[in-house]
């Protein structure tokens, strides 16, 4: 794509959503791959993996790597390496369906930190949101193995995944975005290698079921998301951004249902629906609101 040159909306939509698609995959992998690798190694391969891979790829740009890039790729790269890192630990103790409409809650988390951090408003609409999240996470301890370890590690997850999404928007200025990617992909495997070392041994097996779920989730849900990321979001609003990205929870849902064979009870899909509600109810609200500002300056315009 030459630069200036404005995809297609279609296209951008789809590459969003085909985001959305491998992003939820990591969930099935994720699950599959630490029945045989323990969580922190699964992060310290995955994003070693992925940070070979970028350097393999774009050697080229190495001659423009600078001190700026280190250190702003190293702070993002701590808000990544937290986030995945808890990741894995809440998808082990728990199953992908009930992790992925957790995770989610990051809509919510975001508000809250600018509120804290910032003092920025928070909205009635927002805490709507928050009152459902809390209302469907009571409903999910009450059903099948309660509010279990997992559930808590996934709902921390989703406060480091707003973390990660503000430090982004906050940190990175007109870098290279390949060189970030790299950088902040060595973090990672940096952070979660020391993880490993103050980490109780287990054994490993090094079975093909552990290969592919590392390579899967080294490629498609690292590089190939962040890639189409960075390179489609910008021809978006925020707004409508989040709302594709609420399709995460439905892919991770689709496959603990049909992949894993996971079943929730009656209280649990209450729950994870208000849960899922709270998490797309404040967006649509807000998609709304643009859309009346952005026909009112048009119809400004044309009178």
């Amino acid at each position: 794509m030459n630069s200036g040159e404005r995809p297609a909306q279609g296209r951008v939509y789809f590459y969003l959503i085909l985001t959305t698609f491998f992003w939820g995959g990591s969930f099935l992998f994720s699950k599959l791959g630490l029945r045989d690798v323990p969580p922190a190694l699964f992060v310290f391969s995955r994003f070693s993996l992925a940070a070979l891979i970028m350097l393999v790829v774009f050697a080229r740009r190495l001659g423009a790597l600078n001190r700026q890039i280190l250190k702003r790729g190293f702070i993002v790269g701590l808000a990544l390496g937290v986030t995945n890192i808890s990741f894995v630990f809440g998808v082990q103790g728990t199953s992908i369906s009930r992790a992925g409409v957790l995770n989610n809650l990051f809509v919510l988390f975001i508000p809250l930190i600018t509120k804290v951090v910032w003092r920025d408003r928070i909205g009635r609409v927002n805490m709507a949101g928050i009152a459902l999240a809390v209302w469907g996470i009571w409903l999910l301890a009450g059903g099948g193995a309660g509010f279990n370890r997992g559930d808590l590690i996934s709902t921390i997850c989703a406060f480091f995944i707003a973390g990660h999404i503000i430090t982004v928007s906050k940190v990175l200025r007109d870098d290279d975005v390949y060189l970030i990617s790299m950088v902040q992909f060595a973090t990672v495997a940096v952070l979660a290698g020391a993880v490993m070392m103050i980490s109780p041994l287990r054994q490993l097996s090094v079975t093909p079921n552990a290969v592919l779920s590392v390579v899967y989730c080294a490629v498609f849900p690292t590089i190939v998301c962040f890639t189409m990321q960075n390179t489609f979001q910008r021809y978006v609003t925020p707004t409508r951004a989040g709302l594709i990205y609420t399709l995460d929870p439905v892919w991770s849902l689709l496959a603990g249902f049909f992949v894993l064979g996971e079943r929730l009870s009656p209280r649990e899909w209450l729950g994870c629906g208000l849960i899922f509600l709270a998490a797309l109810v404040p967006l649509a609200v807000r998609y709304t609101v643009e859309r009346r500002l952005v026909n009112r300056y048009i119809d400004g315009v044309a009178s």
